[in-house]
């Protein structure tokens, strides 16, 4: 029952209609309504903004002493998928996942990948509902409690990247996205990131982000293989 949910997020709805709209997986959305806007990736793309913004707040005011290299890398790590994802499983968000027969069948409720886009649609339908306090107190309560204050969980790999090649004068790296495959609520995206011109790295995500960062971490793998 979505009063379970409620509860462990630690707010009550107004328009219950935001949490179950933020619960709708693209694939239940085009199976049940063949409209994707029923989804929850409108909520998502409000979500991810108000949650970066939080974080960058938060390290802003309360690591006076970080430099800024340092402190995206802290906020890339708070927000990142395998974050994301660990939130959800505090929360019990899977099991009330609205999924397509297909996202179902194949073990949806427990990938990272939908688990955390969840999240950030479930802090946005909190931010519409009752503005920005129950969103950022969601914020405070499950995420910035885990600041990664000595050792990152995760690496920003674009980030090191560009650092990396920084070393030398007048570098540039850029992102090509080279292909996709696979269903709407499935795709898979493949990105090759390029160093003056030159492929260096290839990589593979269920969003073009996370693709980025698989062709930057394989790039490093092939340019700084001490790293």
């Amino acid at each position: 029952m979505l009063s379970d949910l409620e509860k462990a997020i630690g707010y009550r709805f107004k328009n219950l209609g935001l949490l179950q709209n933020a619960l709708a997986h693209s694939s239940y959305a085009n199976e049940r309504y063949h409209d994707s806007l029923m989804s929850n990736e409108r909520l998502e793309f409000l979500g991810d903004s108000i949650l970066g913004m939080t974080v960058a707040d938060h390290l802003y005011r309360n690591f006076p002493d970080r430099p800024e290299g340092e402190l995206t890398r802290m906020r890339a790590d708070m927000v990142c998928e395998t974050t994301l994802a660990a939130v959800a499983d505090k929360i019990g968000l899977g099991q009330h996942l609205l999924l397509g027969h297909g996202e179902e069948q194949g073990g949806g409720r427990g990938r990272a990948s939908i688990l955390a886009d969840a999240v950030e649609s479930v802090i946005a339908a909190c931010y519409l509902d009752g503005g920005f306090e129950p969103a950022a107190g969601f914020i405070r309560q499950f995420i910035l409690c885990d600041v990664p204050v000595k050792k990152l969980h995760n690496v920003d790999y674009k980030t090191t990247l560009q650092e990396l090649v920084q070393r030398k004068k007048d570098q540039v790296l850029s992102y090509a996205l080279t292909g996709e495959s696979g269903p709407d609520h499935d795709k898979q995206f493949r990105v090759s990131v390029s160093l003056n011109g030159k492929v260096v790295g290839e990589g593979m995500g269920r969003s073009k982000k996370r693709a980025e960062q698989d062709a930057a971490r394989a790039a490093i793998e092939a340019l700084f293989p001490e790293k």
